[in-house]
């Protein structure tokens, strides 16, 4: 397989969680599929189902990122927000470039709340 254009599109937890859920029940509904394939493929669902997006769907991260194009922040910072829900304005230092400089104490308010209201823990 060839990677055509990297970084064309970026995946958060839960939708790989969802594909990888939906390869799995695929290959045991057909035939078994390669060993280590099907390893890698239930040890990360096993993963993923412990993490943030066990509890996530798909229309509230939808919510989540209308209400986000409000602030200047980037798909990378955006998707770390959805993988990892900030819920303190420390977690907001750590995730957003300059936080300090781009974001007033108002709008890290704001970025909580959002993510309380649509990615609740």
């Amino acid at each position: 397989m060839e990677t055509v254009k990297a970084n064309s599109a970026f995946l958060c937890n839960f939708e790989v969680m969802q594909i990888l859920q939906q390869l799995k029940d695929n290959t045991q509904k057909k035939h078994k599929r390669e060993g280590s394939l099907a390893t890698v493929t239930y040890e990360t669902v096993r993963y993923l189902q412990e993490t943030e997006c066990k509890n996530q769907s798909a229309a509230g991260i939808q919510k989540c990122l209308e209400a986000l194009k409000a602030f200047k922040l980037t798909k990378v910072e955006k998707l770390m927000m959805i993988n990892s829900p900030p819920r303190t304005e420390l977690d907001i230092q750590l995730m957003v470039e300059e936080s300090e400089e781009r974001l007033t104490e108002d709008e890290v308010k704001r970025i909580i709340e959002i993510m309380k209201e649509c990615l609740p823990e």
